[in-house]
């Protein structure tokens, strides 16, 4: 019975994320989705990604990272560099699995020595390593220096992008139904009590870390070939904070409530445009009653269930 639930929980959740995409898509091929709402979703996709993977960092391990940003830079000069050289679908791959290598080749050169640091100095680490990327991209002459990258060719696509968010979200949360998930959220409840039990912490940590920034890596590589330019200041220690902005909304420790959350600040900053004056105050002022109000964050560790809404279900006729 419990397979039966479950496979139709994933008929559900399949049919559900098929409509999402065949709706807007279809919006957008007739235009009722115009330009600057196509941006809008697509600033979102990427802010999912993004998001789903520094709360596997920070919700899920219980490591306050601040580095995402330089993992996204990664990824954004890998994938625009590639694809300038070879400007179609094959360079856009290219470009990608070279953002994957190197992101988990510097997640662990900074992982292996900084993740034994807890609290404000893995902060501190993870900040300053991002600052050392953005720096190094800046002075490259590969990157073209502070004047970045320009003519990027648009090889994102609605579907490329929809399936990368599906793709990012999937293996997040089976990351976290999976023994090294179970060890992550043992770390991240007590770490005393987990190495005392036999658990590799450092070991757990590493993995959760490398993971989280090959995906920023691929966030970023989507992103650099949708918007045509990159310039190092698009990756500073303010997007590393807007992306943790996003997981401690929605609320640390639930990937369903990263995506609400960042669809909901994404609709946000949207109809705050048309107050430039007030738009910060505004936003800033809701996150505050947000901290005060819900410090756990929209759904807290709380995950959007399927299969628990149908086994509920069964539960309530079995008694009637």
């Amino acid at each position: 019975m419990a397979k039966q639930v479950l496979s139709k929980a994933n008929m559900i959740w399949s049919g559900l994320i098929l409509a999402l995409f065949l709706i807007v898509w279809v919006l957008m091929g007739a235009g009722i989705i115009n330009s600057y709402y196509e941006s809008t979703i697509f600033t979102i996709c990427f802010n999912i990604i993004l998001a789903v993977s520094l709360n596997l960092i920070v919700g899920i391990c219980g490591q306050f990272s601040l580095g995402h940003a330089g993992f996204m830079a990664i990824g954004a000069y890998s994938a625009g560099i590639v694809t300038k050289m070879i400007p179609n679908l094959g360079g856009l791959l290219l470009g990608i699995l070279i953002g994957f290598a190197i992101s988990a080749i510097a997640a662990l050169i900074v992982s292996i020595p900084t993740l034994r640091l807890r609290g404000d100095y893995l902060a501190i680490a993870t900040l300053g390593f991002a600052e050392i990327i953005r720096i190094c991209i800046q002075n490259m002459k590969i990157t073209n220096g502070a004047a970045g990258l320009m003519g990027i060719p648009k090889l994102t696509t609605w579907p490329l992008l929809f399936f990368a968010v599906v793709i990012s979200i999937v293996v997040c949360t089976n990351f976290v139904r999976s023994a090294p998930g179970r060890a992550c959220i043992a770390i991240n409840d007590d770490e005393i009590a987990a190495e005392a039990m036999g658990v590799n912490t450092t070991k757990y940590k590493v993995m959760a870390f490398v993971i989280g920034a090959i995906l920023a890596s691929l966030a970023g590589s989507l992103f650099a070939n949708y918007f045509y330019v990159l310039n190092p200041n698009q990756f500073t220690f303010n997007k590393s904070i807007d992306i943790l902005v996003i997981v401690v909304f929605g609320g640390m420790g639930s990937m369903s409530a990263s995506v609400i959350a960042a669809i909901a600040i994404g609709l946000l900053n949207m109809w705050l445009q048309q107050f430039t004056d007030l738009r910060m105050i505004i936003y800033g002022a809701a996150l505050v009653l947000m901290m005060i109000f819900r410090p756990q964050g929209i759904l807290g560790t709380w995950e959007l269930s399927i299969e628990r809404f149908l086994k509920n279900r069964k539960l309530k006729k079995e008694r009637a």
